[in-house]
């Protein structure tokens, strides 16, 4: 907790930010997307995190004006070896730090809104790498191995999220992601 608070210093204050605007929505967003306010708040929980994670400024840019490089890395634009997966490193965290987002988008019952969920989760791992390229006092580096990275996360708990969902409906006795199915 320590590492990660002096790496990022505005990590927990946009974590809370997050959980405060969660707590406040999830009841609207949980019925709009016909899933429980726990799932509601788990899904912008986790998209606080991951903004939190790669758009708040480096210790380094907040302590010493350090500034990013204004280029982009596309030495890797492919899968991670299996190897550097299970390494606790850049990689591996990439990869997590999407899990949750993607779970809790696979517990939403299919619709029109989920459709444009998955587009918007999809597009943003490129977003990130865009302000991260663009805006260089976060001092962020711009990787394409992030973009694959936060995809194989955001695909690895989709899958999981949709299986969940299929697996607890019959036990709760709603359709798909524990709310009503909509055709929206």
């Amino acid at each position: 907790m320590r590492l990660l608070e002096s790496l990022l210093p505005w990590f927990f204050p946009g974590v809370t930010i997050s959980l405060v605007v969660g707590l406040v929505t999830s009841g609207v967003v949980g019925r709009s997307l016909g899933v429980s306010r726990i799932v509601a708040l788990a899904l912008i929980l986790s998209l606080g995190i991951i903004l939190s994670a790669t758009l708040t400024p480096l210790r380094w840019a907040i302590d010493f004006g350090a500034a990013g490089t204004g280029a982009c890395n596309f030495s890797r634009i492919g899968l991670a070896p299996l190897g550097e997966l299970l390494r606790f490193d850049d990689t591996s965290l990439n990869v997590l730090l999407f899990i949750p987002l993607g779970v809790t988008i696979g517990l939403v019952p299919r619709s029109r809104r989920k459709a444009a969920i998955v587009a918007a989760a999809i597009a943003l791992p490129f977003a990130i790498e865009t302000v991260q390229l663009l805006v260089p006092w976060l001092d962020r580096g711009c990787e394409s191995a992030d973009v694959v990275d936060n995809l194989t996360g955001l695909f690895v708990g989709l899958a999981a999220g949709s299986v969940a969902g299929r697996a607890a409906a019959p036990w709760r006795g709603t359709s798909h992601g524990g709310g009503a199915s909509r055709p929206d």
